[in-house]
């Protein structure tokens, strides 16, 4: 049965640098509870700050919640292209005597804030021009200044709401930091560009938002809003404040922190997968029996705001890394060849046929956290390896050179396809008999002349694959 309520929520993020974890997060949580009340999640790009605004980090950002799987539901709406919107609503703010002129310049209102400081006060606006004259705004108009406008705030009003994931919310209007600025400076009786509060209030207005899931560092910036809303008689959305993503400190996690941007942990090598299944679980607890490595369709089917923590989500790279390591064991060699050989072809790399490429993904694929392990794991499958010092060891021990040099007599009269494990097997154990060394010793020497090193995957799947392509001999005869 569909939900009685059109649920439309939104995300509405800056321009201004590439998609951050915890933008990504919010995301989630928008999208999530979009698809459990088959509602609609839509796009908003807040470009108004100009100078920071870039179209590449706006392709980043959608970039990313694609590769994520948080498609939305109609074409992004762009707010540059609604500032006669907003200066329309400050124009009705003004009308009904909400909203004001205010003429202060930097200089008054740094010497204002340095005295409140002074006093032990926090800094507020005094609202020292709430009520001037018309013969006082001429004065100051004649004197050049320019204007901000600021909306009227009671200091004795009392702002309430209903969180979904914090209950009962009140704030005081004393506690709002005086009378607030909804646009830029401008000469004469022109408004400047519209700020954030207001803008946020009547775009989410317009695109009919039912819902306003955010950040709980966006509680005061509510408080305001709602005071917008009801001046300027809108429906007022319901609000949920989601917790914050934590370094391991407890600080709000930051470019200070390392990686943050969705690109990166892409780049990295983590799935879309382990980062939505890793991002729900920072701030949401999955109802009990639900598997730690759940779909996004899994979890918006379990999707509630009661299930929301309030407490800040530390980051824990150990989980991320184990949710990836579990997703990407969970694939087939087929899923794992299709994932990684894009990466493999980066480096120049081409395999001889999907069975050969199913058989190195199927070996290496065990021990890979990351996609990117998996370039590192088949280099020795492309690329002729060093010998390295505990492979050199190896092959120094009494009969190591000898019973190689058997097995490539050996494997001159009876060649090896790569395919026939058991013919491997007799090789060694012929070649053991014929030399007299240990077939544990020609194992080890075997796998030192392959790879490179002493450790590794399974040594017979590592020799048939080699050997399809005709590596095996060339290496096991450089070291003799």
């Amino acid at each position: 049965m569909r939900k009685a309520l059109n649920v439309r929520v939104r995300l509405a993020p800056s321009p201004t640098g590439t998609l951050h974890i915890g933008t990504a997060r919010t995301a989630l949580f928008n999208w999530l509870f979009a698809c459990h009340e088959e509602g609609k999640f839509l796009i908003r790009i807040e470009d108004t700050d100009r100078e920071r605004s870039k179209n590449e980090y706006t392709d980043n950002i959608l970039q990313g919640l694609e590769w994520l799987g948080l498609t939305w539901d109609h074409p992004p709406v762009i707010q540059s292209t609604r500032i006669e919107n907003h200066r329309s609503a400050i124009r009705f703010l003004l009308e009904k005597g909400l909203a004001y002129r205010c003429y202060a310049t930097d200089e008054e209102l740094e010497e204002m804030r340095t005295l409140q400081k002074s006093r032990g006060q926090a800094p507020r606006y005094d609202n020292r021009h709430r009520n001037l004259s018309p013969k006082q705004e001429q004065a100051f108009k004649g004197e050049g200044r320019s204007s901000v406008v600021r909306f009227k705030i009671d200091d004795e009003s009392n702002i309430s709401w209903n969180d979904l994931v914090r209950g009962h919310m009140t704030w005081n209007g004393v506690d709002l930091g005086g009378d607030m600025v909804l646009s830029r400076r401008a000469p004469n009786d022109e408004i400047g560009e519209p700020l954030y509060n207001l803008v946020v209030v009547v775009d989410d207005a317009d695109m009919d938002i039912t819902h306003v899931i955010r950040g709980e560092d966006h509680i005061a910036n509510t408080a305001k809003q709602i005071l917008l809303y009801k001046a300027l008689g809108l429906n007022i959305p319901s609000f949920a404040h989601t917790p914050l993503i934590l370094n391991s400190e407890g600080r709000k996690l930051s470019k200070r922190d390392g990686v943050t941007s969705i690109s990166d942990f892409k780049s990295m090598g983590y799935t879309p997968k382990a980062m939505t299944n890793y991002m729900a679980l920072l701030g949401w607890s999955p109802p009990d029996g639900m598997s730690e490595t759940f779909s996004i369709k899994e979890a918006a089917q379990a999707f509630s705001f009661k299930r929301v923590n309030k407490a800040g989500a530390k980051f824990d790279w150990d989980k991320l890394n184990w949710l990836n390591a579990q997703i990407l064991h969970s694939w087939t060699p087929k899923e794992l060849l299709s994932a990684i050989q894009p990466l493999w072809e980066q480096e120049g790399w081409q395999i001889i046929d999907n069975d050969w490429g199913h058989a190195l993904a199927e070996l290496i694929g065990p021990s890979m956290t990351l996609l990117n392990d998996g370039v590192d794991q088949a280099r020795p499958f492309f690329e002729t390896p060093k010998i390295e010092k505990d492979a050199k060891k190896q092959l120094d021990n009494e009969g190591a050179i000898l019973g190689i040099k058997t097995l490539l007599n050996q494997l001159e009269k009876t060649p090896w396809d790569g395919l026939n494990f058991e013919h491997a097997k007799e090789l060694i154990s012929k070649c053991s008999e014929i030399c007299g060394v240990k077939k544990g010793i020609i194992m080890k020497s075997l796998r030192a002349t392959l790879l490179g090193k002493m450790k590794g995957p399974d040594l017979m799947t590592t020799w048939g694959l080699l050997a399809r392509v005709g590596k095996d001999t060339t290496r096991m005869a450089r070291c003799i």
